[in-house]
């Protein structure tokens, strides 16, 4: 995966049932041939699935490279870090719904809207798919 040429998958993609995780493994591929561009591996949104999992970003980004297609990624975190669908509906809710709460996080994201001329959302999946032209 080159993200110096191409953006990562939208957040709200699933695999596993779970949101985030091929925007993550897209940047651990990234990560891991060094070619991860202006992109952040192990950021804030990376972190929630982490903790989710009960993974590290490392033994992660480890994993992906071994197992490399989206089906192996999906029966290792099934197999490894096995939720139930309340836990992973919980979670994909909650990061689906995330929006600053503090006012830092909301001056933030304002200065986000006006970078890209916006003013038609309010969570962070949606200031990335906004950024990355997804609507």
């Amino acid at each position: 995966m080159d993200l110096t040429k191409k953006f990562p998958r939208s957040p709200y993609d699933m695999n596993a049932g779970i949101v985030i995780l091929p925007r993550t493994t897209d940047k651990a591929k990234a990560y891991n041939k060094g070619k991860l561009g202006e992109y952040s591996y192990n950021c804030p949104l990376d972190k929630a699935l982490f903790n989710f999992l009960g993974i590290d970003a490392k033994q992660f980004a480890a994993k992906v490279k071994e197992l490399e297609t989206d089906p192996a990624i999906a029966g290792w975190v099934n197999k490894a870090y096995p939720k139930t669908q309340e836990e992973q509906d919980n979670f994909n809710n909650k990061a689906r719904h995330d929006r600053p709460q503090d006012k830092e996080s909301k001056a933030w994201l304002a200065s986000e809207k006006k970078r890209l001329g916006r003013n038609d959302y309010e969570t962070y999946f949606d200031n990335l798919d906004a950024d990355e032209k997804r609507f």
